[in-house]
This record gives structure tokens, sequence and C-alpha cells, in this order.
């Protein structure tokens, strides 16, 4: 038997042992983490978990994605090759470097399969599986519209709302699959039951998560946001009234012009524009901005896109046509110029020698009346049109318009294509739900969708070929649209919001000279088309560019104020184009603020035009121009404007024509119906020498007339010296102005 004495002696080594031992121990530890003392280093080892996929399940051609979470839970660094299987099939592998020490990365595939049926997935020892269905028959009557991205500027992973409205049009409940893409990712889908008649608003959220231009689909419904750098937003700034001279301004003291857009950062700024401002044809008093702020000098904040425009109104001058003016209740306020198309002297083209062959030429334009502004007095619409510019014009007729169309639509007329003589212009009603283009490029190739998706007076940029370096190196002014999905328009419109800034004379008459020369020198074609018309192409299948016929052409808008107007593209492209694509081309200066799509049926219309019950040509003040001839005594002028028969009122600056409409001839408006006015205006107008009269004299003969092949017309054409329009110019042509 061991004795007591022992077995303490036997515990005091065991606790001295242990002390030893945890001692070494602690200090092995603290050596150890202070690099002393190392050991072998575990391997790069990977480990993978958190298998997603999504959808799981989804339809024939849409995108799937797949994603996994690998992870080193070695010591060192180290790569590793990642491989997708579908179905036991590698279909995308991924390399990545991981450091050790359980650092972790997502790893994400996508996969879009074409084939019904149940797919397995595979990445490493992740399993899991997706359904592919085929899409349901495309056979809903339910139609999607107006969409409508807010904000349409947003931050990265800042929520946007997606509304578009649904509406059933047939006389049976039906359902719709919707599917919500961003840039042909599936985010969302959902099934939506519309009653017969019914219609309903949907909202959807989506984000981004990189800068720049995403865009969005419901089905074929098409949009888009913009995701831009966070704490930044985008500031436009532009001018309307006056035509599209850039219009200088300080912001927070620093100089800048319009038409202007920037990233700025959020925050506080202070801008002022200049009242009264000359634009050299005339001089413009500031009025207001886009927001109701009716200081030239004020400050705002950025805290989302923010739009300002600077509204301007003509104090005196302007280089143009005759000035529309109407009675609003309280004195006359200012429409538009009217008749751009009857403008005197469009070149058709140069031969190789230099000579020039003049063409076209239109007189006609109509002109939508602001219902809010038109006031009747004493029972009569009263208007106006005054010869403010330095020009001669020939009005040859006016009449009034009232279109009643169906609630709920809205009704607007063509303009004037120049070279299509004689035209009168066609009212198109379209539905209040336009659909946007869902891609916009100009000729830079720059994106300008965000500038015509309002009207909001911020416009496309462009530019005057007039104004380019050389003849042979010509910068044209060209807008591509792609309007998106339209296989199932039936009637197809656009709704066109746009203006034309002529710029000063001078560089036309230097840009006319520099072809001159180049035909002296041989370089020149027969035909050569030195001043063309505005063009629109449409895109085929094959992806070529294809002319619109003449007679569907794309006008030139009106100056100095910016008009709605359509135009009809109904049956314009081949029933096997899949992209709804095309391509204006403009000569001059044209840009616009809005454009936007309409689908809708025509509808009925009731359309009544009467004449004007007094039209009075009087003098409004003295000119000192040098224009000359025998025009139009003052007085009564009723006969001259009752018809379109090249019997004109001959005018020049400072003369006016009164007109007055007995409101009392215009029925009632039917029920369900509601009431635009429109003014019908067939008038030519001539510019002097120096001031884009080029090619004739500043005087009233010779006088235009309906079927001439341009003006100046050769001698083979005549003005009508009948019997009737001698009588005309010996009765009223009587006031003579010496040159």
């Amino acid at each position: 038997m061991v004795s007591r004495s022992k077995l303490s002696k036997l515990k005091a080594f065991l606790i001295i042992d242990l002390l030893i031992v945890a001692v070494a121990a602690g200090l092995y530890l603290y050596l150890l983490n202070e690099g002393t003392i190392t050991g072998a280093s575990k391997p790069a080892t990977f480990t993978f978990s958190d298998l997603t996929i999504n959808p799981s399940e989804a339809y024939i051609g849409e995108t799937i994605l797949i994603s996994a979470n690998v992870t080193n839970i070695g010591d060192v660094e180290g790569n590793v090759t990642v491989n997708l299987e579908i179905n036991d099939v590698i279909k995308d592998s991924r390399n990545i470097t991981l450091a050790g020490l359980k650092s972790s990365e997502i790893i994400e595939f996508t996969d879009i399969e074409m084939d019904p049926g149940n797919y397995s997935v595979k990445i490493e020892d992740l399993m899991g599986s997706f359904l592919i269905e085929m899409p349901p028959p495309d056979t809903s009557k339910i139609v999607l519209s107006n969409f409508r991205a807010t904000p349409y500027e947003a931050w990265a992973n800042e929520t946007v709302t997606v509304t578009a409205n649904a509406n059933n049009p047939s006389s049976d409940s039906d359902i719709l699959f919707i599917r919500v893409m961003v840039d042909d990712v599936l985010v969302n889908s959902t099934l939506i039951e519309l009653e017969a008649g019914e219609s309903r608003t949907l909202e959807f959220s989506v984000n981004a998560t990189t800068e720049g231009k995403h865009t969005v689909k419901l089905n074929s419904l098409s949009g888009s946001f913009t995701i831009v750098k966070t704490g930044y937003h985008t500031v436009m700034i532009n001018r309307s009234g006056g035509g599209s001279h850039s219009l200088p301004f300080t912001l927070n003291g620093e100089e800048h012009g319009t038409p202007y857009t920037a990233l700025l950062p959020v925050g506080d700024y202070t801008i002022s524009v200049p009242t009264p401002y000359d634009v050299g044809t005339g001089v413009l008093g500031f009025d207001s901005w886009s927001d109701g702020v009716k200081s030239s000098s004020r400050s705002f904040t950025v805290s989302d896109r923010l739009i300002l425009v600077a509204s301007y109104y003509l104090i005196s001058g302007y280089a143009s046509c005759p000035s529309l003016y109407i009675w609003n209740g309280t004195g006359y306020s200012y429409v538009t110029e009217v008749s751009n198309s009857g403008w005197l002297g469009y070149i058709g083209y140069m031969n190789s020698i230099g000579d020039i062959t003049f063409v076209g030429g239109n007189p006609w334009d109509y002109v939508k009346l602001d219902n809010e502004l038109l006031a009747t007095r004493n029972g009569y619409f009263d208007l106006a049109l005054s010869q403010q510019w330095d020009e001669l014009f020939y009005l040859d007729s006016v009449e009034f318009l009232a279109v009643d169309h169906p609630i709920g639509t809205d009704a607007y007329m063509t303009m004037t294509y120049y070279l299509n003589d004689g035209s009168t212009g066609q009212v198109y009603t379209v539905g209040k739900n336009l659909l946007p283009p869902i891609s916009a490029v100009n000729e830079k190739g720059d994106d300008v969708l965000a500038m015509i998706l309002n009207k909001d007076g911020v416009f496309t940029p462009g530019v005057n070929v007039i104004q380019s370096p050389t003849w042979n190196n010509l910068s044209y002014n060209q807008l591509t649209l792609d309007l998106g999905d339209l296989s199932d328009a039936e009637y197809l419109k656009l709704v066109i919001t746009g203006i034309v800034d002529w710029g000063p004379p001078e560089p036309y008459y230097e840009y006319i000279a520099k072809f001159k020369e180049a035909a002296k020198q041989g370089l020149i074609f027969d035909k050569a088309e030195i001043t063309p018309p505005p063009i629109m192409e449409i895109k085929a299948a094959n992806g070529s560019w294809v002319l619109v016929p003449q007679d569907k052409q794309i006008p030139i808008p009106s100056d100095y104020n910016a008009r709605t107007f359509a135009v009809d593209l109904t049956g314009l492209f081949p029933d096997d184009v899949e992209e709804y694509q095309l391509r204006i081309t403009n000569y001059w200066n044209v840009t616009y603020d809005y454009i936007a799509i309409d689908t809708t049926a025509p509808v009925e219309l009731n359309v009544q035009a009467i004449k004007p019950t007094s039209a009075v040509l009087d003098q409004v003040w003295e000119t000192l121009s040098i224009s000359s001839g025998y025009f139009t005594r003052y007085g009564d002028v009723k006969p001259l404007v009752l018809e379109a028969d090249d019997m004109y009122v001959v005018g020049r600056q400072g003369d006016r024509v009164l007109l007055k409409f007995d409101a009392d001839e215009l029925g009632d408006v039917p029920e369900g119906m509601e009431r635009d006015y429109f003014l019908a205006v067939a008038c030519w107008f001539k510019d002097p020498p120096g001031n884009w009269g080029y090619g004739f004299d500043f005087t009233v003969d010779p006088l235009p007339f309906i079927d001439m092949s341009g003006f100046p017309y050769t001698d083979a054409e005549s003005y009508p010296y009948d019997a009737e329009h001698l009588e005309y110019l010996q009765t009223y042509n009587t006031r003579y102005i010496n040159p």
C-alpha cells in the first residue's frame, strides 16, 4: 500500500507538470501569434453553398439566373474552375481566385432554353432544377399602353416604379400573362384578368445597379429608365418662344447657353436669364419658367432630374411669315407664324454648270387654336394676320374649322409638305394614351430619347446644313427612332411637336456660292440637290432604309413657336418587318420636343368650315421697306379670301388683315363629343434679296400661282391673266409703292 506521504508527493509532481504544460502551451501560442513559430498552412480548399435559381419556372426564351456561393476554407489563396452543368452537360465555366481564411464570392451564370421540360442544374456538389414551359397562346385582347417609369432617373439600387394601363376593349372577360423584363432579364411576372371594357393601372418595382440606360419590357410594351451617379441628377435648361437660338444665362455665376444639359450634385442653385433679349430678328421678353416662377432670376433645388424652360414672348420683329393673333376675351394673343411652306424660293437642284431650278412651295397651313385662349367678341371669333417682318405676303384664302371628335380623343392636323403642290391637309384623331418610342438616336449617335418623351420645351439638338464647312462635307440633321413592337397595330400615326430655326441668312448665300464655285470647277453633277427636302425612311426586314412615298413624307415644322401635328404611317411598314424603325433626315435645323405613337383606329368626326363674315386690310405702322409694286388697297377684302383662286390680298410690312367669323354659324357640340378649332390658311410670302430672297427682286410681280412648278418660275409658265384675274388686279391691287 502506498503511504499518504508518497501520494502527496505524487500530486505535487502532477500539479507541477500541468503548470509546466500550461506555460509551454501559452508560450507556444504567444510565439505562434508573433510569427516566431509557424506550422504547415492548410492548402486552398473550396466549398459551395446557397444555390439559387431564379425563376424556377419560366417560358421558352426567358433568362434563368443561376448563382452559388464559393468559399475558400484553406489558409492560402487559390483558384478554382466552377462549371455549370445543365442536364449533365457543361454549359458554362468560370475561373475565380479567392484569398484564404474563408473568403467567399457569389458566382453567377445565365441560361436560356428553347425547349420545354424539366432541367437539372449542378454546380459542383450543389443540385437543383427549373421548369421551362411553352408560353400561353397570344390570343389575349388586353392591350398594354402608357408605359411610365418613376423616377425616370434614379441611383443604383434605388426603386423605380413602372406603371402601365391595361385595357380590355372586348365584350368578354379576358386574361393576360405579363412578363416584366429589365435588360432582357425576367424580374417579375403576373397574370391579370379584366372584365369586358375594364381598364386597370398596373404597377411594378424594378431597379438596376449600373449607370446608364436600362430597358424595361412589359411583354411587348417597352420603356426605359436611367441610372446616374449617386448624389447627382441631370439638369436641363432651355427656352421656348422665339425660335431656337441659344439663350445665354448664368448658373451660380458661371455663363452658359441653351440648350444646356449637365449632371450636377444635388443641392441649391441660382440662375438668371436676360430680359429683354434681342435674337437679331426680333426682341423677346421673359414671361415665366416652366414651374410657374415669374422672376428671370431665381433659385432652385436639385433633388431629382430637373427640366427648367424659360418662356419668352415677342416684343417686336421676327423674320418670318405672317403672324396670327386671336382674341382672348381681353386682347389679342399671339399664336404662331403661318404658312412656312408658302415660302417663295425653294431650290430644287443645281445643274453641272451652276444653274438653279426652283421647285415646290405650298401655301396651305392648318393651325390648331388653343381652346383656353380662344374667345368670342360680340358673337364673333376675332383673328388678325399681321406682317411684322420686311416681307411680302399673298393671302389667298382663310377658313375657320370646328372639329368635333369623341371625348377621350385628341384631334391634330397634318402639316404641309412643300413639295406636295396644293395639298390641303387632313384631320387625324389620336388616343389619350400615346406610346413612347423605345429609342431615339441623333446623327452623332447620341441618345436623345429623354428629350422627346414629354412636351417640356427640351428639344433635340440640331444642326443647319448651310453652316457646313465645305460643299462636299455636309452635316445633316438626323433622328433615328425605334418605335417598338407594332406588329399588332392596324393603324399607325406619329404625334410630333417640333420647330425649325432657319438661322441667319448670310450663310445661305455663302453656301450657294460654294456650290456655284464647285460647278465652275466641274465638280457638280446634273440635278444636284443642294437644299434637299426633309426625308423619312423606314427600315426594311433586310436592314436597308427605304424612302417613304412623297405624299407620306414628313414636313418641315413651323418656326418661332413649336406646334404639334400628326404624321400618318399606316401601311408604310412591310408585313415582314420585326423592328419598327424609321429615320428622319433634315437639311434645315429642325428639332423636336415630343414624339409619340398612336395606334387607334379612325373615329367619326364632325367637321364644320365657315368663311369669314368680314375681312379688312389696314396698316398698323409705317415701314421703311424697299418692297415695291401694286399692292392691295386698304379696306374690305372679304371677296379675296373666300376661295383659293390665285386672287390675293397682297401686303407688306406693317399691313394687317382683320378677320371675323360668326360663331352662330357653328352647330352645337354633339353629345359625347368635344370640339377643337383650326384656322386653314393659304398664303405665299416673299423675302427681300439678301435676306432669304434668292433669285428674284423684292417686288409684287411676278405673282405666284398654285400650279407653278416653283418660284421663280420659267418663261414657259405664267400667272393666269384671264379676264377674271385681270379684273381682280384692276379692282383691288391699286396701291402702288415706288421702288
